[in-house]
C-alpha cells in the first residue's frame, strides 16, 4: 500500500507542473483539444528562410542559444506577452538556410508568457529548450523519439470535463526544468520545484493552458513522425518581441 500511494504522488507531481484554474485539470499539460476538434493539415512549404543561419522573427539573443548541431526547429510564436494565442512553425536545416517546412494555429500560457517562469504562475516559459522525449494514452504514431505509451500514466481524471479528455492522447515533453533522456511524466525538477515543469507539446481544446503548448492532433502527429533524435531538435518560444530580441 505505501509503495502505490508513493508512486500516485510521484505521478500527480509530475503531471501538475503546469498547474491549473478551476476551469482546467491540474496534470503537466497546460491545455488539450478534443480529439473530434478540427484541425488544419500542415502547408508545405519549399522557399527558404531569408538569411543564411536566419529564422524569421528569431533576434541574435536566442539565435545563439540554438544548438550548432540542430537540424530541426519549433518555433512558437507567441501574439503578445499576455497573449494566449500563438503560432507554431516547423524549420528544417538545409545547408546554411533553414526551410519552413509547415505550421500550425496554436496555445501557450492563459496568461502569455514570462522570462522567469514560476509555478503555478500561468505563463509559459521564454527561451530554447530540447525535444528529446514523448509519449501519451495513445499507441506510438511511428516516431523516432523515445515514446512513452501508458493509457493510465496519461488518462485523463475523471473529474475532467468533455473537452480534457484528450488532452494526453500525444505529448512531446519540453525540455525546461526536466531529465532529458526521461519519459514526460518524469517529476524530476533540476532546478527546484518552484520553476515549475511539466512543460508539454500536446493537443489544443482552442483556449490557454496552464504553461504548456498545445497544438492540433494532426500537428502533434506530424512532428512526432517527423522530429528525428539525430537531429537534435529543439523548441524556441514566446511571445514575438522576445523572440525578436
Amino acid at each position: 500500500m505505501t509503495v502505490a500511494v508513493t508512486a500516485f504522488g510521484t505521478l500527480l507531481a509530475a503531471l501538475s507542473a503546469c498547474g491549473a484554474d478551476a476551469s482546467e485539470p491540474a496534470r503537466a499539460g497546460g491545455v488539450a483539444g478534443p480529439r473530434g476538434q478540427a484541425a488544419r493539415s500542415p502547408t508545405a512549404s519549399t522557399a527558404p528562410t531569408t538569411g543564411p543561419a536566419r529564422i524569421p522573427g528569431v533576434g541574435d539573443r536566442l539565435l545563439g542559444r540554438i544548438p550548432p548541431d540542430s537540424g530541426q526547429i519549433v518555433v512558437v510564436y507567441g501574439e503578445g506577452v499576455d497573449s494566449p494565442e500563438s503560432t507554431a512553425v516547423l524549420y528544417t536545416r538545409e545547408g546554411p538556410r533553414w526551410r519552413r517546412v509547415a505550421g500550425w494555429q496554436a496555445h501557450n500560457g492563459r496568461r502569455g508568457w514570462t522570462t522567469d517562469h514560476r509555478e503555478g504562475d500561468e505563463r509559459s516559459p521564454v527561451g530554447v529548450f530540447g525535444l528529446s522525449d514523448a509519449g501519451g494514452v495513445l499507441d506510438d504514431p511511428g516516431t523516432r523519439l523515445p515514446y512513452d505509451r501508458d493509457e493510465y500514466a496519461y488518462a485523463p481524471l475523471n473529474t475532467w470535463d468533455e473537452a480534457h479528455q484528450h488532452d494526453f492522447d500525444y505529448v512531446i515533453a519540453i525540455d525546461y526544468n526536466r531529465r532529458p533522456g526521461t519519459p514526460p511524466d518524469d517529476a524530476a525538477r533540476p532546478e527546484g520545484d518552484y520553476k515549475g515543469g511539466g512543460i508539454w507539446l500536446h493537443l489544443d481544446h482552442r483556449d490557454g493552458t496552464s504553461g504548456c503548448i498545445s497544438v492540433s492532433k494532426d500537428a502533434m502527429e506530424f512532428l512526432l513522425r517527423t522530429l528525428d533524435p539525430a537531429r537534435h531538435p529543439v523548441m524556441v518560444i514566446g511571445d514575438r518581441a522576445e523572440l525578436r530580441a
